[in-house]
């Protein structure tokens, strides 16, 4: 199923009030572990989209200046939704697996990228394995159908 978003005119006088359907060909969904502090998921959140950003062009991920009536210019915001989700750290680690079988780009975030200086947690994540990995959130950016596809079966993030 492709998500219709319903954007609305900014100058609805302008176009009747009339509403306007648009069907986008990449989604862009956050998985965010539910268990950790609000303040150190949303950290993370942010850490994700700058590095995921950063690695996906500025057309595709379809970023506009948005303009206020006084002229004002609130730039580099996505048309597209942001879906963010909620589940455990098992389960965004299955998700980022999957995303890789599947050539989904994506970014995550785990414990080990916490607490010190940069290089203290590029070396704590070096040392720990994979299955011991506390993962804090994950962002995938890809084809429409197979991004729901695999995060279909979670929550909205409340």
């Amino acid at each position: 199923m492709r998500y219709s978003a319903q954007i609305v005119n900014a100058n609805p006088a302008a176009s009747g009030g009339v509403m306007s359907t648009e069907k986008f060909k990449n989604k862009l969904v956050a998985v965010l572990n539910k268990s950790i502090e609000t303040g150190k998921v949303m950290n993370a959140l942010a850490h994700m989209c700058i590095g995921l950003g950063s690695a996906i062009r500025r057309d595709d991920l379809r970023l506009t200046d948005y303009r206020d009536s006084d002229g004002g210019s609130h730039s580099f915001i996505s048309e597209m939704p942001f879906i963010i989700l909620a589940e455990n750290s098992n389960k965004i680690r299955r998700l980022r697996f999957e995303a890789q079988a599947n050539n989904i780009l994506f970014n995550d975030f785990t414990d080990t990228m916490t607490v010190g200086t940069c290089k203290e947690q590029i070396e704590r994540t070096l040392q720990a394995k994979e299955e011991s990995l506390v993962y804090y959130g994950i962002v995938l950016f890809g084809d429409w159908d197979k991004v729901t596809g695999l995060t279909r079966k979670f929550s909205l993030w409340r």
